[in-house]
């Protein structure tokens, strides 16, 4: 937070009278208490009904459609989306929308989740008879085992939470935080059986940076042709240092005939040469240059490239291929400008 914020932040709280202030951070403490609390109840539920749930939906040939009103039809998206971007197909359908229209969108080979914590939801309800006859599979999240929407059900889903957040105990607060965490616990659950990797999480958010960072690669990023600083073995050090001005990344690599990497000679190493040796003049790069120096893969994820020069204080890496030869570099300011960092 800036130093403007920080005080800003601190002049409102100023402005709230003590008892109100007192009182404001014991609801909220007392808010988050019975949510997790809520959330922890879900664990012992946690049953057969629940890997019934997970088997249906991963014999399922088509979608899964989720759906509610009101806050349940909120939380329906988040866990439609969730379970989407899991590997799991999934959209929301509004059941209002549904029953003029879109239910034709449901197939006999798709799951539709029903979320309604009453159980009761008359616009639920309305659908549930045609959503069946169609052939879909029905599973229900609710808090209330007797209610109508859990009895149609083919898998019921407990959500019950003892008491809801709000001090009226009428504004859905922890029965809406449970049923969220439960359809997560379904997501994840659907995940691992799928065998979902990481790399399957990037393709479905390429716009992201979590996207970028598990999808780019070293190649896709590093310098290539006449922008890579080289010099051959034996090269003078006014021939290096020309090159490193050149290039304008701080360091030229130095190779063979083959192009194999040899070393590498940065801004650094001729400081210290000076340091060691005020007259330069007739000396080679190779006997000043880094020999053996950290290189990287063009096939390895660009994000490796960042832990290496992370882990090495480093600000460039040369890039080779398996064998050694140079095919490029790599440097800090093309990571930020690939927004990998």
């Amino acid at each position: 937070m800036s130093e403007e914020n920080e005080g800003l932040a601190l002049y409102c709280v100023a402005m709230i009278p003590k008892d109100a202030t007192a009182s404001a951070l014991q609801l909220a403490r007392r808010v988050l208490e019975i949510e997790s609390d809520a959330v922890r109840a879900l664990i012992p539920r946690l049953d057969d009904r629940f890997l019934a749930a997970v088997s249906l939906i991963l014999a399922c040939k088509g979608r899964v459609i989720v759906s509610g009103i009101g806050k349940s039809g909120h939380v329906a998206r988040k866990i439609a989306s969730t379970l989407s971007s899991t590997g799991t197909p999934a959209y929301f359908v509004h059941p209002t929308e549904a029953s003029h229209g879109d239910l034709g969108m449901i197939q006999r080979d798709d799951v539709f989740i029903g979320i309604s914590y009453s159980g009761e939801s008359d616009e639920l309800l309305q659908i549930v008879p045609l959503v069946k006859r169609q052939g879909a599979k029905l599973v229900v999240i609710a808090g209330n085992a007797a209610s109508s929407l859990a009895r149609e059900a083919n898998v019921f889903l407990d959500a019950a939470v003892a008491q809801e957040a709000c001090p009226l105990n009428l504004a859905p607060t922890a029965s809406t935080t449970a049923a969220l965490a439960l359809g997560d616990a379904l997501a994840v659950a659907l995940l691992d059986a799928r065998g979902f990797s990481a790399d399957d999480f990037a393709r479905s958010h390429p716009g992201g940076s979590l996207g970028r960072k598990l999808l780019t690669h070293v190649s896709d990023v590093m310098r290539t042709g006449d922008a890579v600083p080289m010099v051959r073995a034996g090269a003078t050090l006014a021939d290096a240092v020309l090159e490193i001005s050149r290039k304008g990344m701080g360091m030229t690599a130095v190779v063979d005939a083959d192009q194999r990497l040899l070393g590498l000679f940065t801004d650094g190493d001729l400081r210290r040469a000076m340091e060691r040796n005020a007259d330069l003049r007739d000396r080679s790069v190779d006997s000043v240059m880094t020999r053996g120096p950290l290189t990287v893969r063009p096939d390895a994820l660009a994000a490796e490239a960042v832990e290496i020069m992370e882990r090495r204080k480093s600000t460039q890496l040369p890039v080779v291929d398996a064998a050694g030869r140079l095919v490029g570099a790599l440097n800090i300011h093309d990571l930020f400008r690939a927004k990998i960092l």
